[in-house]
């Protein structure tokens, strides 16, 4: 099967509404049929798909990751051990009666280095795994979608990011699905090199700024390292057509290929109110701006 991970620089780029897109375009032309197609949203931290899809759930799992320390308070003696040695702040002592110390974790500031089990004296603190977010089966009006809620300060978004395209691949093997389509993060941290490591292609969408053609570069790097046949399009090209050639031009001198380019226009909001894709809602010479990128990345 075929797996393409759409990612960007920087947030806002216009990703997911591309996604978007390509799900309904893949969905309804050749032998990729509705179900033959698997989505996954992988931009855990914050992921808006759904938004779009209107998924309805069909299967929901914790995810688990990294640890939180918790004082057992019967079995503490109050020593102060675990205070001393906490360098992120976690560990919070109140004062109680006869001169007494009672000491807790703040499981916001606990970061899970483990020094205060480590250094207490009567082992009187526990460290369980803690509940880091959520992830979710739910089936859409273009097929199967795998996507994941990370909570607020929540470890470990790779983690959570391999997770989700693990369940992807299982879910299209199952179905014999051609092709799964990938919501990928913005940027060039853990959960985009979990997102794109061993996929069929990566397509990088940017805009015609200055931080666009900064961002795209760290990106086109990081798909260079790993070896990932890379694609680039240019969002709202017609508002800098001198920086869209720029682009461009830098993209393919570092072995990438331009996909196309997609204008401006308030068909993409309108659309994004509606809760549907562009190519749903929109004949527009912008819809089929997107039409001709997906026919490009098909061939």
């Amino acid at each position: 099967m075929r797996e393409l991970v759409i990612i960007s620089g920087k947030g806002g780029t216009g990703k997911t509404s591309l996604v978007a897109s390509f799900a309904a375009l893949a969905a309804a032309t050749g032998s990729q049929q509705v179900g033959n197609v698997v989505l996954a949203d992988c931009d855990v931290d914050a992921a808006d798909l759904h938004l779009v899809m209107s998924p309805t759930l069909r299967r929901r799992e914790d995810f688990y990751c990294g640890h939180t320390a918790v004082i057992r308070q019967a079995d503490c003696i109050g020593c102060g051990a675990c205070l001393a040695r906490c360098r992120f702040d976690a560990v919070r002592k109140t004062d109680g009666g006869a001169g007494e110390a009672t000491f807790t974790i703040d499981p916001a500031a606990c970061e899970g280095c483990g020094v205060c089990v480590w250094s207490c004296p009567v082992k009187a603190i526990d460290f369980p795994e803690r509940l880091s977010g959520e992830w979710y089966v739910s089936d859409t009006r273009h097929g199967p979608m795998v996507h994941a809620r990370l909570t607020p300060g929540g470890e470990n978004s790779g983690k959570l990011v391999a997770k989700v395209r693990e369940t992807a691949r299982t879910l299209a093997e199952e179905r014999k699905a051609d092709l799964i389509l990938v919501d990928g993060p913005p940027g060039i941290g853990c959960a985009v090199i979990a997102s794109v490591s061993g996929v069929s292609q990566v397509l990088v969408v940017t805009e015609p700024t200055l931080s666009g053609a900064h961002d795209l570069a760290r990106v086109l790097e990081l798909t260079r390292h790993f070896r990932i046949p890379t694609a680039v399009c240019v969002n709202k090209w017609d508002l800098n057509t001198e920086m869209t050639e720029r682009i461009e031009t830098e993209a393919r001198q570092v072995g990438a290929i331009i996909a196309g380019r997609v204008r401006y226009g308030r068909a993409v909001t309108d659309a994004q109110v509606q809760g549907r894709a562009v190519v749903e809602m929109d004949t527009s010479p912008l819809a089929a701006d997107i039409s001709a990128v997906w026919e490009n990345l098909s061939r």
